[in-house]
């Protein structure tokens, strides 16, 4: 991280980079309409600029080996300030694909905020939330309190991309403040000390 970006809080910053990660690649899945939703809410707000990084976009590895798209994506993490995982539950857990993306990187998610955007039928992907919560922790990453869980997501959306739940909505705005103030507390402590990780 650059020094430009530290400062006393949030207000001194440029804006943070918030990268959006669409955690399943399954044919036909919902994931994207979720994280066009999540990504419009978040680019409406000054600060914050939004990247899109679509696990299908990548071809990665089970291990900590190199190849082209894992370089390509431990750059784009170690690039971000902040990160929304958008994620199904499969099987009462993380998809695969967004396990391993957290095992494809290590020391580029540490110290950085973190939040959660389920989504799925009744129970609307809660338990793959706390299962990340458990990742994250390992991975030396800041989970935010507030979540947003999308119940019988395929019901959620209207025409024009928009969420009908306002407790989902109201979510995500608690959201994103937590990211942007744990982005702002990051920065200013890793200006005056290195992450002790």
């Amino acid at each position: 991280m650059s020094d430009d970006r530290a400062g006393s809080g949030a207000e001194s910053m440029q804006p943070i980079r918030l990268a959006v990660v669409t955690g399943s690649v399954r044919e036909g899945r919902v994931g994207p309409t979720v994280a066009a939703w999540v990504r419009s809410v978040a680019s409406a707000r000054d600060s914050f600029r939004v990247v899109d990084v679509d696990l299908a976009d990548f071809d990665l590895p089970n291990s900590l080996t190199s190849s082209e798209d894992s370089e390509r994506f431990t750059r784009i993490v170690g690039q971000a300030d902040a990160f929304v995982l958008v994620t199904p539950e499969y099987n009462h857990a993380v998809p695969g694909s967004l396990k391993t993306a957290l095992d494809t990187v290590k020391y580029e998610w540490r110290s950085k905020p973190v939040g959660f955007v389920s989504y799925g039928g009744l129970a609307g992907g809660v338990r793959a939330t706390e299962q990340l919560r458990l990742i994250a922790a390992e991975l030396h990453m800041v989970s935010v309190r507030d979540s947003v869980s999308l119940h019988r997501v395929r019901r959620r959306f209207d025409e024009a991309g928009g969420v009908d739940d306002p407790a989902a909505v109201d979510s995500l705005g608690r959201l994103l403040d937590q990211l942007e103030w744990w982005a702002g507390a990051v920065s200013s402590a890793r200006a005056r000390v290195p992450y002790p990780g």
